[in-house]
């Protein structure tokens, strides 16, 4: 067995890089998995002041969440990655078009977390083996936004991007369209400079915000973000931020959508798998509010929005009815009024009566 010097781990550390690439990952760095004070310090001051909302799995692994030693204390480093979903068309365009309803472009094509899973197992697997060729055995564990990581910011300590005033990680050559996905690992790779940040005084994300659910820079408020009140919140939507919700139905992609980084992210980079489906681009409200469950399930199988139920994305689409001004609307509405969920039926009885 030949003596294991610092050079091998040093090429071993660039073709990983360079695999990571092949694998569709166009962002890859290396941060430690120590404690970061600073890190640990913003997120426990975020959950203090109760801008997670009702997102209790936040606070309830907030220890794992801060240090990556702490969810797994063999961890060395962390492997941050960004795989591109970068869109073709401007988000914003549909925002005058009351008759349908808006999808988060992250949520139009296929579902990440197994698009991006793959990727990261396939990495780590080739990863194991390489280590091993060279007589080291290398642990691994790999994640991708269901398990108390913290994506953003590892991203940024691993220098592939920087957080955004939005909150959101941004890259020099990829903007914000970004899936994130991080490796943990035993081995101890050369770690990467953290990324300076970019934003400068722009405040375009910060003023396009139509719930100004940004108290500060960097720091959202889920409980008045539009992604928030559409994917996670539970029960109804509060009666302040009907009408600036206009015709999302599921996510938002304002901030993103104006960030002038954005402008540098190449759409031929984007993961094929994440083409949106045609179904989904602008669909049109009137045939949303007809779903029941199983024609819910029918039509969102395979993507993330068939997480959050029938129920809470009829609720999102009654909504945008209501900010719609379309009376042809009227008669799918009231349909709607007598609805089994009691949210659906509120939604509507609003909705009933803006048109």
């Amino acid at each position: 067995m030949p003596e294991i010097g610092p050079e091998m781990l040093i090429d071993l550390r660039r073709r990983l890089l360079e695999r990571a690439g092949e694998e569709g990952f166009v962002a890859a760095g290396i941060a430690d998995a120590g404690t970061d004070p600073v890190r640990a310090s913003r997120l426990g001051e975020w959950l203090d002041d109760g801008r997670h909302g009702s997102m209790q799995w936040m606070e309830d692994r907030k220890d794992q969440r801060a240090a990556p030693q702490v969810l797994w204390e063999d961890a060395q480093r962390v492997i941050a990655l960004g795989m591109s979903y970068a869109p073709a068309h401007d988000p914003l365009a549909l925002a005058d078009e009351g008759g349908v309803g808006r999808i988060s472009v992250y949520a139009q094509g296929r579902d990440y977390h197994d698009v991006v899973k793959k990727a990261l197992k396939r990495l780590a697997r080739w990863l194991v083996e390489e280590a091993r060729k060279i007589g080291i055995e290398a642990g691994v564990k790999v994640f991708v936004d269901t398990a108390p990581v913290m994506e953003k910011p590892l991203g940024e300590a691993a220098g592939i991007g920087w957080q955004g005033k939005h909150s959101n990680l941004v890259s020099r050559t990829q903007g914000s369209w970004l899936f994130l996905g991080a490796i943990y690992t035993t081995l101890p790779l050369e770690i990467d400079e953290p990324h300076a940040d970019r934003c400068g005084s722009c405040t375009r994300c910060l003023d396009a915000c139509p719930t100004d659910a940004f108290p500060s820079p960097r720091v959202v408020d889920a409980r008045r973000c539009i992604s928030y009140l559409t994917i996670e919140h539970k029960g109804p939507i509060p009666h302040e931020f009907r009408e600036a919700m206009g015709n999302r139905i599921y996510g938002c992609d304002d901030c993103l959508a104006v960030c002038p980084w954005n402008s540098f992210a190449a759409q031929a980079a984007a993961n094929m798998a994440f083409l949106p489906r045609a179904e989904l681009t602008a669909p049109h409200l009137s045939e949303l509010l007809s779903l029941d469950d199983a024609g819910f399930r029918s039509l969102f199988s395979g993507s993330p929005i068939k997480r959050i139920g029938r129920d809470r994305f009829v609720r999102n689409c009654l909504i945008a009815a209501g900010n719609s001004g379309d009376a042809a609307l009227r008669g799918r509405v009231g349909a709607l009024l007598k609805d089994p969920d009691p949210t659906v039926a509120e939604a509507a009885e609003w909705a009933f009566a803006r048109l």
